[in-house]
């Protein structure tokens, strides 16, 4: 067994115990492996592992690497999740190789993704990115636009709107941590009862998803505890 595909099974074993404390069922929370800056064969031995969805904060590392693991694997089906900051002389990128986009924070990026996905493709998943500590130095919709920057991004064709995502300063106390996670809960809750229908909350990464599987999760954004320590000087 290679050390990514032992990692793999670690991390879901984590995964499935946490969404046991928190009674939920291990099946409501998706493992998403944060590939970012590690080669097309480490996703592969992922792959070969039974991993089959990734996400690349790096526009053109995602894409070349998204062909190469399609030529080296054939046609089994894989997710592509973009999770970076968007640019908008990337949107077109974006808008044709992936299936999952999670960082939408302005109207006008998510109108761009809108026109530009090929009608052929099934619409774009995306997600609204939420500041939830208020930081002018946080990406992410402030949390008091939120909701109407989800319903202008609802209304668009060429995209499904699923649901939020965010990434909270970095907290070592698990009650800490549970309570930067709550926000964006009480908020998904609200949108959810004001009909904006939505089955995603996208948030938690190596160091803290055990607290965002407690307070909702449904995504986990893990790429070190799987694929190792990165290349800092990459991307």
């Amino acid at each position: 067994m290679s050390t990514i595909a032992h990692n793999l099974q670690v991390v879901t074993e984590a995964i499935n115990v946490a969404a046991r404390e928190a009674q939920r069922a291990p099946g409501e929370v998706q493992l998403l492996a944060v590939s970012k800056t590690f080669p097309a064969q480490a996703v592969l031995e992922a792959v070969y592992a039974g991993q089959r969805a990734f996400g690349e904060n790096y526009v053109q590392e995602g894409v070349d690497k998204i062909h190469a693991v399609a030529q080296a694997r054939g046609c089994t089906p894989l997710e592509w999740h973009f999770i970076g900051p968007i640019q908008s002389n990337k949107t077109r990128l974006i808008a044709e190789n992936f299936d999952w986009v999670h960082t939408i924070e302005r109207e006008k990026i998510a109108q761009r993704l809108s026109e530009q996905r090929p009608a052929g493709l099934h619409p774009l998943q995306v997600c609204i990115q939420v500041n939830t500590s208020g930081e002018a130095s946080k990406s992410g919709v402030p949390l008091a636009e939120a909701g109407a920057l989800a319903r202008r991004v609802a209304a668009l064709p060429r995209l499904a709107l699923r649901g939020l995502m965010s990434i909270p300063e970095p907290e070592h106390d698990f009650d800490k941590q549970r309570a930067a996670f709550r926000v964006l809960r009480e908020l998904y809750d609200q949108l959810r009862a004001e009909g904006i229908a939505l089955d995603t909350l996208s948030m938690g990464m190596s160091a803290d998803m055990r607290a965002a599987i407690h307070e909702g999760a449904t995504i986990v954004r893990v790429g070190s505890a799987i694929f190792g320590a990165r290349n800092t000087n990459q991307g």
